[in-house]
């Protein structure tokens, strides 16, 4: 899937946002998706949540299709709206971080990473296979 804009609405607004497909690599190699909202205009503070895939496929990630659907970022709004996100201001990025909101924040199919930003964030391998152990039916 390419990176479009798309809208939802939400607290009586509409948001626009996109998915771009990323993959980090640590033990194992992720799928990871940077999703990215506007609520207030393009030069709106944007949100930006990267989130890996849960999947553990025996092809890896080559055939991991994993893709946000608007539920999954409408709960991403959500949880950042209560964590003081404000769409309204302009310019800057909030950050959903792996560091302040994993513990706090996941989705069915994808946890928050910070793999993506820095290098030296933790490897998401061993969360990712202990997702699969506690709903080993995903």
């Amino acid at each position: 899937m390419g990176e479009r804009l798309r809208k939802l609405y939400a607290h009586g607004r509409e948001f626009a946002w996109t998915g771009r497909i990323r993959y980090v690599t640590g033990r194992d190699r992720h799928r990871c998706v940077r999703v990215r909202v506007w609520g207030g205009g393009k030069n709106s503070q944007v949100l930006q949540a990267d989130l890996v895939s849960k999947a553990i496929l025996p092809w890896g990630c080559a055939t991991d299709d994993a893709y946000p659907t608007p539920k999954d970022v409408r709960s991403v709004i959500d949880y950042a709206l209560t964590q003081g996100w404000n769409p309204d201001l302009a310019g800057g990025t909030f950050f959903l971080s792996e560091s302040e909101h994993a513990s706090s924040f996941e989705l069915d199919d994808f946890l928050l990473t910070d793999r993506l930003r820095t290098e030296a964030a933790p490897d998401p391998t061993t969360r990712v296979f202990r997702a699969a152990e506690e709903h080993p039916d995903r």
